[in-house]
């Protein structure tokens, strides 16, 4: 080969090096699944949680300079609601945003993100985390084969197709839905008949009177259109015994393939967000009562005096099954009365 010849070769090569079309195959090393079951958007505009999904993806992706894209599955157009933690453990998807009570029934001590009355505020809520109680409810699920990617907390309300219901009496004879184990627990000492579904299934059972209250997030309150087939709202703006932990979660099998790096970014996106969270999650907080209000429904808050009736009931049975199921979930709610 010619001096000349050797050097358009090695020309010819940087240049296919410096491709856009080589760069970008390089770097898109790893594409990752991201599901959840609530209404899809834009990145700018509707549902904050599948924003927040498209925000961690698009910062993740232009972080790890194209090394880790994402797809984004909403309204569980992936798989079903209830198959997407299961799915994670087994590394059959990658990531999830999904009530971590939905997982139940798989993993007992997960409930306690549902736990009636044993939050009552986004302070206490945000501050597992770091507390006690959050630390050992993240290293349950390591162990269980879920990585903890952002803390998500929302407070939420009850839609009736009739009155509002607020204080225990209320419930007497509804059939409701409280979207966990122990949430139903409270509601069948309250007299409620008690109606288990995914959040998205709200709207079809409440249409048809299958379902005549659902309790669930001021963001799902809104989301799926609730208000269309409601006459009545309690709402989160004054406290509530409904919080429920709603966070992102990443699969620890495919989590424990990736680089440190990527790793440590995922991670730190992840707690990045949760600043956002915190003000979407106050936002429909106050937005949902203006929507309900809109179409005709009566609107009323919780009060001080309702919320610790609900707690009594929710301690004499939610908080004693839950603590009565195994020496974990027994430890895991002494951690989080710590926090009351």
């Amino acid at each position: 080969m010619t001096v000349t010849t050797r050097r358009s070769a090695m020309a010819s090569l940087a240049a296919l090096a410096a491709s856009p079309l080589l760069l970008q195959s390089a770097w898109a090393q790893t594409a990752l699944k991201l599901s959840h079951q609530f209404p899809g958007g834009t990145i700018d505009a509707g549902d904050f949680r599948d924003r927040l999904s498209r925000m961690f993806a698009a910062e993740v992706e232009k972080r790890s300079k194209g090394a880790l894209k994402f797809s984004i599955y909403p309204g569980s157009s992936l798989m079903k609601t209830n198959a997407q933690f299961s799915a994670m453990r087994k590394g059959a998807l990658d990531l999830s945003l999904v009530p971590l009570s939905y997982a139940g029934g798989e993993v007992p001590e997960v409930n306690i993100g549902l736990m009636p009355g044993l939050v009552t505020s986004y302070e206490q809520a945000y501050g597992w985390k770091n507390a006690e109680v959050g630390k050992e409810l993240a290293r349950i699920l390591y162990d269980k084969g879920i990585v903890m990617v952002s803390w998500i907390w929302q407070g939420g309300g009850m839609a009736s197709r009739t009155k509002p219901v607020v204080d225990p009496d209320d419930a007497k004879g509804m059939k409701i839905r409280g979207g966990s184990r122990e949430m139903d627990l409270m509601l069948k000492a309250a007299g409620a008949a008690v109606v288990t579904l995914p959040s998205n299934e709200i709207y079809a059972a409440m249409q048809t009177g299958a379902m005549e209250a659902a309790l669930t997030s001021s963001t799902s309150l809104i989301s799926f259109r609730l208000e269309e087939v409601s006459k009545g709202l309690t709402t989160a703006r004054a406290g509530s015994y409904w919080f429920m932990l709603e966070p992102l979660m990443m699969s620890r099998s495919v989590f424990d393939k990736l680089p440190k790096d990527q790793q440590q970014l995922i991670l730190a996106v992840g707690a990045e967000l949760e600043a956002f969270a915190l003000k979407s999650s106050k936002e429909d907080d106050q937005q949902v009562a203006a929507v309900y209000q809109k179409v005709g429904a009566k609107v009323v808050d919780m009060t001080p005096a309702s919320l610790k009736k609900w707690q009594t009931i929710a301690r004499a049975t939610a908080w004693k099954d839950y603590s009565d199921k195994s020496p974990s979930c027994a430890n895991l709610l002494k951690l989080a009365e710590k926090t009351l």
